[in-house]
């Protein structure tokens, strides 16, 4: 019978300390996982790629800050919360930094509307919800969590999760009503 494989915790504190099998069993787990809330929080699967291996690339010196508070899947969907709110902030400070420069900039925006049309609904109603909703529903419906995870994830009460799972369930309707029209 083969040995029972070592649980996250106990892997990421190898890691941690510079196991490199350790890491590696670690990004083996979770870098599925990892790129596809990326892919959520993003609602671009290139996006959501790069974000997976600059989180992967950058975790070894993160790993050294994790205290075990939190199981580290909690832990790893905070960073990548974090991450992926990062590259919003830098991608709207671009987008401020580029108005009126030209008209590459407007072939590239013409690049984002049409990439954006290919996507489904809901994809397309994912990106009219707030950063918050959108987090919160990336959490609970994406990655399978409990409203008390995403809470525990995003640093919010259960009932704040509920709350906002309503909202989602709320303006999804409406969308769906006026796309219907």
């Amino acid at each position: 019978m083969p040995p029972e494989p070592l649980g996250d915790d106990l892997l990421a504190t190898a890691a941690a300390a510079g196991d490199r099998a350790a890491f590696s069993a670690l990004i083996q787990r979770h870098y599925d996982r990892v790129q596809g809330l990326a892919w959520r929080l993003t609602g671009n699967p290139a996006e959501a790629q790069d974000l997976a291996q600059d989180i992967f690339a950058a975790l070894p010196a993160k790993l050294r800050h994790w205290r075990a508070e939190a199981r580290f899947s909690t832990w790893l969907y905070r960073v990548v919360v974090n991450a992926a709110h990062d590259l919003r902030r830098r991608q709207a400070t671009r987008s401020k930094a580029a108005d009126g420069w030209g008209d590459w900039e407007l072939a590239r925006q013409d690049e984002i509307v049409e990439e954006r049309e290919r996507l489904d609904w809901l994809t397309q109603a994912m990106a009219r919800l707030s950063p918050e909703l959108r987090d919160t529903v990336a959490l609970v419906l994406g990655e399978d969590l409990t409203q008390a995870q995403a809470g525990e994830v995003l640093g919010l009460s259960e009932g704040t999760i509920a709350w906002r799972m309503a909202e989602v369930r709320k303006r999804l309707r409406l969308m769906a009503k006026e796309g219907a029209r």
